[in-house]
């Protein structure tokens, strides 16, 4: 489609869902990744101008011949609308998710996608994490991290009958079954994947849980710290530590001094997410998590340096590089120098 049809149906789509006339100013493509494309705008509806964000999926398919995709129908992955429908969920149950005011359907002639208000603040961690005029932010954020996983845990599976289910060991087992397929055998890998085996912890709660929450998928203001979570497109079901562990994953913290994303301590998340969601926190049940966040992050690792090294995919060639680094986090981790 050429921009000029895409601004058309865009305006269309505007005027349609959230009012007339839906004048477009400003459309400018943020981002364009493997699973969706973004982009920003100002649109006129009802009289009233704002900014908006719009996310479209990607029209790439996986060739059915190729063995990873039938394991990833298997893993979490939201369509866009399911996207959309969770973020509605998660500001109903008072996460700040970004708020949801057009989901496209095949009259809009978009392909799968929706639009969001905008939210002003920043998302790289090296801004947020050095830069003196954040310090405020990093002062709250562990315990903002805190109560914010306590609203996401509250929110009614109900709402989102379309989340698969992922048991510690059903996590386990899906990561095994990507190294296997890699057939790259790596030993720090294979002792990862042993050690979770025989680790998974007693008396796991079931809720929904983000599956990503860190530095990157959290838009922060320079005083009041967190302002959006992002990127709901991994939420499943499951234990509700996993997301506390995950932000806590030394990769997540970016050469922060801290082990809460760089910025803050694991006591004040702990008893902010303790405070705000009535429930205790086991703080070896979170480090089994943590452990095994360095271990999924390694084999992250391993699958995008195995794509091979092309224009389209250098950079995930050179993540793939590092895949020591978490790694060794985790060994650190188990034997307690962390």
């Amino acid at each position: 489609m050429s921009s000029n049809d895409f601004a058309v149906r865009l305006q269309a789509a505007v005027a349609r869902h959230m009012g007339a006339p839906g004048t477009i100013f400003d459309l400018k493509r943020l981002t364009g990744g493997a699973n969706k494309t973004t982009w920003a705008f100002d649109a006129e509806c009802g009289g009233k101008r704002g900014t908006y964000i719009l996310q479209l999926a990607s029209t790439k398919q996986l060739d059915p011949s190729d063995p990873f995709a039938a394991l990833a129908e298997l893993m979490p992955h939201l369509n866009a609308e399911e996207d959309a429908r969770i973020m509605i969920a998660a500001v109903k149950a008072g996460v700040p998710a970004p708020r949801v005011r057009a989901i496209f359907d095949d009259t809009d002639g978009l392909g799968g996608g929706y639009i969001t208000e905008f939210v002003e603040g920043e998302t790289l961690a090296p801004k947020i994490l050095r830069e003196q005029r954040f310090a405020p932010a990093r002062k709250i954020m562990a315990a903002q991290c805190g109560e914010i996983l306590a609203a996401i845990h509250r929110i009614d599976p109900r709402e989102a009958p379309f989340l698969k289910r992922q048991f510690a060991a059903d996590v386990i087992e899906m990561q095994r079954k990507v190294v296997d397929l890699r057939g790259f055998r790596h030993p720090a890998i294979e002792m990862g994947i042993k050690w979770a085996s025989e680790h998974i912890p007693k008396n796991q709660r079931h809720t929904v849980v983000h599956g990503d929450f860190r530095h990157g998928n959290l838009i922060v203001g320079e005083n009041d710290g967190i302002r959006l979570v992002l990127d709901w497109e991994i939420a499943q079901t499951g234990d509700p530590m996993q997301d506390l562990g995950w932000v806590c994953v030394k990769t997540w913290r970016f050469g922060g001094p801290k082990p809460v994303g760089g910025f803050g301590t694991r006591e004040d998340l702990f008893a902010a997410y303790e405070k705000a969601s009535g429930h205790s926190v086991d703080p070896e049940h979170v480090r089994f998590w943590e452990a095994w966040g360095c271990v999924k992050w390694g084999i992250g690792c391993l699958g995008m340096g195995a794509r091979g090294i092309d224009e389209e995919v250098l950079e995930r060639s050179a993540i793939g590089r590092r895949i020591e680094e978490p790694l060794w986090d985790f060994i650190t981790l188990i034997e307690g120098r962390d």
